[in-house]
């Protein structure tokens, strides 16, 4: 199941060489998140209504290896926008993927855009 976990990569707004039009923005619930699939990947989207910003990453937990994410609560610690996953309610940061409970199992993230009413989702290939 670590295979799973090494197709995930973070990747860079200043890398992105492809923009993935995901769905239209009111499929995505407000304050809470919803998966979509870009080829063998499965992708965590969060509509972060209170902080009027967008968030990507991995759907896959890395603790219990299921595709949970997407289902988990969002918040913020200070001004950390983070996401808690279902299982286990460990949390990690939406901006940059880490461990907010200070082990080393990260999530990757991916940059979002909306346009024209779509969500984009930025990936390099």
């Amino acid at each position: 199941m670590i295979f799973e976990l090494e197709k995930y990569k973070t990747t860079e707004v200043t890398k992105v060489s492809t923009w993935y039009r995901a769905a239209p923005v009111d499929a995505f619930p407000e304050n809470g998140g919803a998966c979509i699939k870009y080829k063998d990947l499965q992708i965590a989207i969060f509509n972060f209504a209170r902080r009027k910003e967008w968030y990507a990453c991995q759907n896959l937990c890395p603790h219990k290896m299921q595709m949970a994410l997407s289902r988990g609560m969002i918040g913020s610690d200070a001004d950390e926008p983070k996401v808690a996953c279902p299982f286990h309610k460990k949390t990690f940061s939406l901006k940059s993927g880490k461990n907010l409970n200070g082990e080393t199992c990260d999530i990757a993230t991916y940059p979002i855009k909306i346009e024209d009413g779509y969500v984009f989702v930025g990936f390099e290939e």
